[in-house]
Formats: C-alpha cells, sequence, structure tokens
C-alpha cells in the first residue's frame, strides 16, 4: 500500500466490450493506487479536461480518503440491455437474474426499439422496465415515441432523458404519461436544482464518478430533491464500487441501480471472487475498492503505445492543472 499517490505507477488499461455500447467497442483508462486502495480514472476521451477532472477526483477520493459509511448492505440493480435485436436482449434479460431492466432505444429505428422491448417484457412478464433515450429526441419525437414503447413494454417504470435540455424535458413531462427521469441534465448542469425547479423530471439518476465522487454526489442528491437512481458510467468494478458507495450511503433509495454494468465489459481488472457481478439482482456494499489481480493488469494493459501516451499526458496534464475538485 502507498502513502501517496505515484501517478508515474498509473496502470492504463482496454477491455473490450461484449457489444458495441455508447458508440465503443473498447472500453478504456487508468488505474491509480493511493494509501486507501485504487481508483479508476476513465472519462470518456471526447470529454474536455473541464469534465475529465471530476473523474479523476472521484478516482482520488477511492484510493485516498475511501468511503462514507453506508446505510445499507446490498443494492438491487438493473440489468442493462444495448440497442441488440431482440433474441439477444431475451437471453440477456434471463441470465441476469435482474427485476429491473433499461433498455436502450433512440439509437435506430422505433420499431426495433418496440420489438427490443417486447421481447424484453416476455423475458421479464413481472418485472419493471425502464428505457433510457440520452437525449436523442426533440420534443415532438419524443410525445410520439413514449406511449407506443410503453406500450410494447406494457408498462414503463420511467424513460430517462429523452430530450437534451431541460426546458425540453420539463415539456415532454407535461405531454406524456410515463414518468421522466435526469441524468445528463443534472450531471452537466451548473445547478442541479435547475432540473428539480422546472419541473422537468420525475427522478434524478445521479452517477458518482462524473459528479465528482461519493461526497459530492451525495451533495448534488440531497440539492435536486427528488428520488434517486444511482448509475455507473462504464467501469470496471474497481470505478463501480464508488456507485456502490452512493447507494449505500444515500438516505433513501427506492429504485433499483444501474450499477449492473460490468457484463456490458468482456473482461475486468478484478479476479471474479471479488468482481461485481450482480447476484439475484444484488450487489454488495464493499467499504474499500476490490484490489485488481496483477494477472489481469498484464491481460488488459493498453498495448497502443500512442495511446497509452494519450492518456498519460491527459491524466499529467489535469494533476499539473490542479484541476482536482476540492
Amino acid at each position: 500500500m502507498k502513502t501517496m499517490i505515484d501517478f508515474g505507477q498509473a496502470r492504463v488499461y482496454a477491455i473490450p466490450m461484449v457489444t458495441r455500447f455508447r458508440g465503443i467497442d473498447v472500453r478504456e483508462g487508468v488505474l491509480i493506487e493511493g494509501p486507501a486502495g485504487w481508483g479508476d480514472f476513465c472519462a470518456f476521451p471526447e470529454y474536455d479536461d473541464r469534465e475529465a477532472a471530476s473523474w479523476l477526483t472521484t478516482a482520488i477520493e477511492a484510493c485516498t480518503v475511501g468511503w462514507p459509511d453506508p446505510v445499507r448492505g446490498r443494492i438491487p440493480v438493473n440489468a442493462t440491455v444495448p440497442a441488440v435485436g431482440p433474441d439477444l436482449a431475451h437471453r440477456m434479460v434471463t441470465t441476469s437474474g435482474c427485476a429491473t431492466v433499461k433498455v436502450k432505444v433512440a439509437d435506430g429505428p422505433l420499431a426495433e426499439d418496440i420489438e427490443r422491448l417486447e421481447a424484453v417484457r416476455d423475458a421479464l412478464p413481472h418485472g419493471q422496465i425502464r428505457v433510457d433515450a440520452n437525449g436523442a429526441w426533440d420534443v415532438p419525437a419524443a410525445v410520439a415515441a413514449i406511449p407506443l414503447l410503453d406500450r410494447a413494454a406494457s408498462g414503463l417504470e420511467y424513460v430517462e432523458q429523452p430530450c437534451p435540455t431541460v426546458d425540453e424535458l420539463a415539456q415532454v413531462r407535461r405531454k406524456v404519461d410515463v414518468r421522466i427521469a435526469a441524468d445528463e441534465s443534472i450531471r452537466r448542469a451548473e445547478d442541479p436544482m435547475t432540473v428539480a425547479v422546472a419541473g422537468a423530471a420525475d427522478i434524478a439518476v445521479i452517477k458518482a464518478t462524473p459528479l465528482g465522487g461519493v461526497r459530492r454526489a451525495l451533495r448534488v442528491a440531497e440539492a435536486c430533491g427528488l428520488p434517486c437512481v444511482v448509475s455507473s458510467a462504464l467501469e470496471t468494478s474497481v470505478g463501480l464500487s464508488a456507485g456502490l458507495a452512493l447507494a449505500g450511503a444515500l438516505p433513501e433509495l427506492d429504485f433499483a441501480c444501474g450499477l449492473g454494468t460490468l457484463s456490458l465489459l468482456d473482461g475486468d481488472v478484478v479476479g471474479p471472487t471479488r468482481a461485481l457481478t450482480p447476484v439475484d439482482g444484488y450487489l454488495p456494499v464493499a467499504p474499500v475498492t476490490p484490489t485488481p489481480d496483477p494477472a489481469l493488469l498484464d491481460r488488459y494493459e493498453l498495448r497502443d503505445p500512442d495511446r497509452v501516451l494519450w492518456w498519460r499526458d491527459r491524466l499529467a496534464r489535469l494533476v499539473e492543472q490542479g484541476r482536482v475538485l476540492a
């Protein structure tokens, strides 16, 4: 265990995706070690330094001060179904063990979304189904699509981020009967209260990693004043532990959380006994981040020298600029 963070010893990884998700086929990031354990810095490449700084802050929180005390020992999680065909969607749900499923939509024709939802409902006759559009629709498209998707799913729990802006979310919420959840509109907002004040959402999706850590995310959750769903940012088991710590520390948790995303990666840096894979739809709240397996660090080490240099330059630049958040 180190007494300080040696950023020069950070390990750069590349783990293939099971299927293309969020426009990527390989998940890249950097693992850093500190006095309290490990942290996962994996801000998506398109994010600028200002946004990436929050992700680094979370990794540093993990490996220096650890997590706040939890108020619950395990977290219900949803399975995640990417924009795949109905047969694969059905298999993913039946093998997940989860009673709640989040389905990606608006990444192709609406007819394909409908077929996917019908397959998910067939595989999960009594569970909850939610969809995520990642802000892909405008207001008319959202208002037209949501009732059709609701019918295909025989009832949706909620629709996550149907449109990109807070004003659009508010308009859609007034025109449809399905609950609206805000994700990007909260974590990318200057003031998280904006969504609540505008009446733009019924539910807040809170992500510890892009919000700058568990403690900052707890403050955001309190400020927005909405029921919360904690979700991941497609991290390894090391990074997922931040989301679990947040879900474990929230005073109230009424919905299953989007933390079962390890199944989207074709590998992990943590061995199978410590990997954060749901069992019967739940994940345990761990007091510290799981320690990477040296053999897996070697297996998933990023080999492209240009990409390694890009990640190391990015990390060094953020540290040198003092962009880590207080």
